[in-house]
């Protein structure tokens, strides 16, 4: 086997030195053509393929990523996701993988720009963000392609950015799936909630934006005689404003029974519906965060939709870790399963990379 083919097995098929195959092996200077040529031949018709493990290990170099996220509460889903990071970079301590988080106000450039400039003072060999608009996020990522600095982008993707890689989900298909789940139990109903967490009246991310717009185009294609009724919270709003605005909500439309929202907050509608003693109704959502799963097993959420955050963070530190201690290539479009969870089978839903 290629691992245990030694250096002078290779330096012998090839007729040079042991010291000639060292710097072939290691991309070091100094070999005439000739010499190159003959070492290359050994290697392919040996079979030789080197131990990376090994060799990074030897290299005893320090290496530092640097996660670049919103800011969020203990709850949120970006805390799954975080959780998921650390345990990959905990699986590579022998390679000395250290992990920095830099958290940014979401809608506010000035911070993001902030944030954006505190991640290069580490000096990072490798970059996880999860983008704000389009063009902030342009305006750093220029600075590390700049300085030569991979980037993975997670939750949303954007191509014109020439990321090393994305993980999330194809954000439109499962928009797409979320709606075809639900008309499985609202396929008779005359109208439904879509329920919508914005700022300044603008979606919060370009992710539920894409989801939307799947979500609609099932709708459309499918039962374009249900008429969809949205109900927009704001974001920064507290659980006062939230029932308030719900409250006038099911005033004003009693006949709706099914309600779906495309973010990981779908436990405010939840909880509203469990307080008031709503039985007839219920909501669909995204992510199996504590207060979801709370909902989903007391019956006011019909289904949530994983996107496992926790894969998603891992994956993101393992992809960096490959490609910058490793040297492998790494796959740029990597789109998380689409999973369906009810009461049911949310207690086998396995979030773990392992």
């Amino acid at each position: 086997m290629s691992s245990k083919i030694r250096i002078k097995d290779i330096a012998e098929k090839a007729g040079v030195s042991v010291g000639t195959v060292d710097r072939v092996l290691h991309k070091r200077p100094n070999v005439s053509k000739k010499a190159l040529e003959k070492v290359n031949k050994a290697l392919e018709e040996m079979e030789y393929k080197p131990n990376m493990y090994a060799s990074a290990l030897a290299y005893n170099k320090t290496y530092t990523f640097v996660m670049f996220v919103p800011q969020h509460n203990s709850e949120a889903y970006w805390q799954e996701v975080e959780e998921g990071a650390n345990k990959a970079e905990d699986m590579r301590r022998d390679f000395q993988i250290n992990l920095k988080y830099v958290h940014y106000k979401r809608f506010d450039d000035e911070d993001f720009e902030r944030g954006g400039y505190e991640c290069l003072e580490y000096e990072p060999d490798g970059v996880i963000i999860v983008p704000a608009g389009l063009e902030i996020t342009r305006r750093f990522t220029e600075h590390l392609h700049e300085q030569k600095i991979p980037f993975v982008l997670l939750d949303s993707y954007m191509p014109d950015l020439h990321p090393l890689a994305f993980f999330g989900q194809d954000s439109f298909c499962s928009g797409y799936f979320a709606a075809k789940m639900l008309m499985l139990v609202a396929s008779n109903e005359k109208s439904i909630m879509l329920m919508r967490q914005t700022h300044n009246g603008m979606l919060t991310t370009k992710q539920q934006a894409n989801r939307e717009v799947g979500f609609r185009h099932y709708m459309l294609d499918h039962f374009p005689n249900i008429k969809i009724v949205e109900l927009n919270l704001p974001i920064a709003g507290d659980k006062r404003i939230y029932n308030t605005e719900l409250d006038k909500f099911f005033k004003e439309n009693p006949d709706i029974h099914h309600c779906i929202t495309l973010n990981s907050r779908a436990h405010i509608v939840g909880e509203y519906l469990l307080a008031n003693n709503l039985r007839d109704k219920q909501v669909m959502g995204y992510d199996m965060v504590p207060k979801n799963r709370e909902c989903l097993r007391r019956g006011s959420i019909s289904f949530i939709i994983a996107q496992h955050g926790y894969q998603q963070g891992f994956s993101c530190v393992d992809a960096l870790f490959k490609a910058v201690v490793l040297k492998q290539q790494i796959e740029p479009v990597n789109y998380m399963p689409i999973e369906l969870l009810t009461k049911e089978n949310c207690d086998f839903y396995r979030r773990t990379q392992m």
